[in-house]
């Protein structure tokens, strides 16, 4: 019975702590990291500031939790992306339109994300989940050199200027205060610009369809 009890408290205190990033989540997602404090995330959830600090204990640890989780989610879509089809060409640009449509999808908390100024904690994050992705172009890279349609010598480096391509050519398009309309039309320049620097020979073109873009992805309606 006493199993029972502490295995009951537990799932309880899971779920509240879900509820709380939840919370946190949608107040980033309209605000960004300046508008997150515990009493905001309090109010959002009608509890006491205090049950707050049992779960973080201030706001870089609840701003560190909230950027881990929604980062996570980020990254297993992308990777999910990224094997959807035969050809490395094809899920290259698969998870690149992923990423793309997510953060634009949400731009507020891509923004926050991905560059928005935060505590030193989110900022070490940051690099970890950066590395998180450049993992999966690497084995994108790696897979498409297999295949013989992807050309270089260091796969590593190659993804990791991949990822680095990818967050800074969407700044703008995901920039508070200077926003791009011209969406599809980015997207498809990130495509080209990343199957061009491996030498792929598949290179969509605008009016045709991309690869890996023909269907959409099934996480595409979901929150970012």
């Amino acid at each position: 019975m006493a199993y029972r009890a502490t295995a009951a408290t537990e799932a309880r205190k899971q779920a509240l702590k879900q509820r709380l990033l939840e919370a946190a989540l949608e107040i980033v997602s309209r605000e960004g990291f300046a508008g997150l404090s515990i009493s905001a995330v309090a109010s959002e959830c009608d509890v006491a500031t205090g049950t707050l600090y049992r779960y973080f204990h201030n706001k870089a640890a609840l701003c560190a939790a909230l950027f881990a989780a929604a980062s996570q989610r980020e990254v297993e879509q992308v990777a999910k992306a990224s094997t959807r089809h035969r050809s490395a060409a094809d899920n290259l640009a698969s998870a690149i339109a992923t990423f793309a449509h997510r953060a634009l999808r949400n731009p507020r908390l891509a923004w926050a994300l991905i560059a928005e100024p935060a505590d030193p904690l989110v900022e070490a994050a940051r690099l970890s989940y950066r590395q998180a992705y450049a993992r999966v172009f690497t084995e994108l890279v790696r897979e498409g050199m297999r295949q013989g349609c992807f050309h270089c010598n260091h796969p590593e480096l190659v993804a990791a200027a991949l990822v680095g391509a990818l967050a800074e050519s969407l700044l703008g398009p995901l920039s508070p205060a200077n926003p791009s309309p011209q969406h599809q039309e980015s997207i498809l320049e990130i495509q080209q610009f990343a199957l061009r620097a491996l030498g792929c020979p598949v290179i969509p073109q605008p009016g045709t369809p991309q690869p890996g873009t023909s269907q959409p992805d099934g996480e595409h309606h979901e929150p970012t």
